[in-house]
């Protein structure tokens, strides 16, 4: 499995580019991804022709402060405002802006604006479990937007974490835990 060889190609021209907006050089990258210097040296001037471990995929994207599965799937147009501090115009657009407008509940509007960072990382689709609150018991409350939000991160993560591991050699693995788990929530019939 050592040499296991799952990632395309065009990934470490990606990594490339973004090693270059971040002003590292080769020796800086090697350090801050603690990988050797000859594997970034290939990365960095073979670019695109180079096939990559899984393991050196994720120290590159740590190295990056992304995950692996951004790394992977984001066009390099929306990693780049990253690079130089930026949010990506997308993430913007979803789940603050349907907040915004759509907050009815003082509660639920001061959160957004108090919480407007962790609002932009919502997508659409997360940002409407909130507004759902607000509609369901009457009562609102602090604690309960609170709640919500870390359980939508929480999974959040754990859907980027199984992504990774779907695209690794560990995914057969993944498919028999996966299918034990689903048995134990399914309902008997």
């Amino acid at each position: 499995m050592e040499g296991l060889n799952t990632t395309r190609p065009q990934l470490a021209g990606k990594i490339a580019r973004l090693v270059e907006e971040r002003g590292w050089n080769q020796e800086d990258f090697a350090r801050i991804a603690n990988l050797n210097r000859h594997t970034v040296r290939e990365i960095v001037k073979n670019g695109g022709g180079r096939r990559l471990r899984n393991a050196t995929v994720s120290q590159c994207a740590a190295a990056l402060g992304l995950h692996v599965n951004e790394l992977r799937d984001l066009p390099l147009e929306r990693l780049l405002p990253r690079m130089h501090g930026q949010s990506s115009p997308i993430a913007d657009a979803g789940g603050l802006k349907r907040l915004t407008e759509q907050a009815s509940t003082p509660e639920l509007r001061g959160w957004v604006e108090l919480n407007s960072e962790r609002a932009a990382q919502l997508t659409p689709e997360e940002a409407d479990e909130l507004l759902l609150l607000q509609n369901g018991t009457g009562t609102l409350n602090r604690a309960q937007i609170d709640s919500r939000v870390e359980l939508i991160e929480r999974k959040r993560r754990l859907l980027l974490r199984v992504e990774a591991i779907s695209a690794s050699e560990y995914v057969d693995l993944l498919e028999q835990f996966v299918g034990v788990l689903f048995e134990k929530v399914q309902p008997r019939r």
